[in-house]
């Protein structure tokens, strides 16, 4: 990932958290957690009190991200140094304690950071009761991670002791809850791909399941009293006295051809320890892989679900209307409506515009409809708020080519106003407003409507109208003048 693409990444992960919580100026969506209990008023421009950080700061979200990248490399050098390396005084041993520091630093800041209620759903910002709450949770865990265990075993020189200290090394393994919380903040933000998101989270558990059993395996073959008994020995008789990287390298080859089920050939047990850790390492794999298989069938299925539904209607609309042997031109018109369907539903506009309050639904519908609504004849002179109150009844359709919008003498139900396309009004073809002859005057609608090109439409029900004009008795005389006019 180029330097610019990261730059992008933590602006977007760190600040735009923030900004989206300041409600007054923002629509965008919370990304998690902060909401208001009902009744309750939220402002989260409220100082918190002296010394105490905010977890929406986004610096401290920024060093939240660098924790992130090394917790990524504690959960690769820890089975590393466990399995292959030797504690002594190198650049390793600097680079290490350097970031132990980091995370000793991160103890003693969250005593100071603020907490987020369950209950009131509130930032908690005392400090007794975050100490509290810290120390009654990972108190205990973070210090067992951070805890200088490489330095002490230095004191000791025998090869029980630093085993000893290597496994209890292996603690810096619970800082991964900081990777798995990330992925979890990524899976419900709206700002990144979640199919992707969960591809990476589930690549990351196979990469670092076949490197912990890598190295975990080779450590026992590294331990076996007798060296050519083992699984690496049995094909490099000497390699203790090979380099890292080729022993590194083989280990991974050994766990990647196991997770695989590709093995055993020219790597396997060849004593009772290794053959026990292969028993557990295969059953971990059965969970593993029927973890990842569940996960990704999951992903595909919801990706191809809309169109396996859409063929699935295609195909039945076909077979309904072959068995009913209907008209080639009504076949069609089913057929691109299904199509046209399927289009329009991937955007969720009406289910998105439906979901909200009606006041917000009335200002969208103003701004989107009222300019067109307004230079229709039929609407001509009408108050302001009597076209308010008509477009907020308002509902958007697509038609097809080719579709029947309205077949002569059927019941006056609706009355059409076009906003793009084009449509065939009997003989008459340019036309902004239709329907409205059988919808006024309570009659059978004189016309056959039928759309040229792929066409939006606002539809009014006859309803809505009628009691618009009824609350509204001079903007009625003035949309039967209107009409009397055209007639003329």
């Amino acid at each position: 990932m180029s330097f610019s693409c990261a730059r992008n990444f933590l602006q977007r992960f760190c600040t735009e958290d923030v900004h989206s919580r300041r409600i007054p100026n923002h629509g965008s969506c919370f990304s998690n957690d902060l909401l208001p209990s009902l009744g309750a008023r939220i402002n989260q421009t409220t100082k918190l009190r002296r010394h105490i950080i905010s977890p929406y700061d986004p610096r401290y979200r920024a060093w939240q991200m660098w924790l992130v990248v090394l917790v990524i490399y504690s959960a690769w050098i820890s089975p590393l140094q466990f399995a292959f390396l030797t504690y002594k005084k190198d650049v390793l041993f600097l680079v290490d304690n350097i970031v132990n520091g980091f995370f000793a630093i991160d103890l003693v800041l969250t005593f100071f950071v603020a907490y987020l209620d369950s209950q009131s759903c509130l930032l908690v910002d005392n400090p007794k009761k975050i100490a509290i709450r810290y120390i009654s949770t990972w108190f205990v865990f973070d210090v067992s991670s951070t805890a200088p265990f490489q330095p002490l075993s230095l004191l000791f020189r025998e090869q029980s002791s630093e085993l000893g200290f290597k496994l209890l090394n292996m603690l810096r393994l619970w800082r991964l809850r900081r990777v798995s919380s990330l992925f979890a903040r990524l899976e419900k933000d709206i700002r990144f791909n979640y199919f992707w998101t969960r591809c990476t989270k589930l690549v990351s558990v196979t990469l670092f399941a076949v490197h912990c059993a890598g190295c975990f395996n080779y450590l026992i073959a590294d331990r076996y009293p007798d060296p050519t008994r083992t699984w690496i020995g049995a094909v490099n008789p000497n390699f203790k006295e090979d380099s890292l990287w080729n022993r590194y390298v083989t280990s991974m080859y050994w766990s990647i051809t196991t997770i695989t089920t590709t093995g055993y050939g020219d790597l396997h047990a060849e004593n009772p320890r290794e053959m026990l850790f292969d028993i557990f390492y295969m059953l971990f794999n059965l969970g593993l892989t029927s973890y990842l298989i569940g996960n990704m069938t999951n992903l595909v299925v919801h990706w191809t679900s809309r169109t396996r539904n859409f063929r699935d209607m295609f195909r039945a609309a076909s077979e309904f209307a072959t068995r009913n042997q209907l008209p080639p031109r009504i076949q069609d018109q089913m057929l691109s409506h299904i199509s046209l369907k399927f289009k329009t539903e991937g955007l969720k506009q009406q289910e998105t515009v439906n979901g909200l309050p009606k006041a917000i639904r009335s200002s969208i519908a103003h701004y989107l409809f009222y300019p067109i609504v307004e230079n229709t004849y039929l609407f001509q002179g009408v108050s302001h708020d009597f076209l308010f109150q008509l477009v907020s009844e308002m509902e958007a359709e697509y038609f097809s080519p080719r579709a029947d919008v309205i077949l002569q003498n059927e019941s006056p139900s609706d009355l059409y106003v076009l906003v793009s396309g084009s449509v065939v009004v009997g003989k008459a073809t340019a036309v902004d407003l239709f329907g409205q002859m059988g919808v006024i005057y309570n009659k059978p609608q004189p016309f056959t409507v039928r759309t040229t090109e792929l066409s939006q439409i606002l539809r009014l029900s006859r309803t809505s109208l009628m009691n618009t004009i009824q609350t509204n008795g001079e903007d009625g005389h003035q949309i039967m003048h209107n009409l009397f006019m055209v007639r003329e």
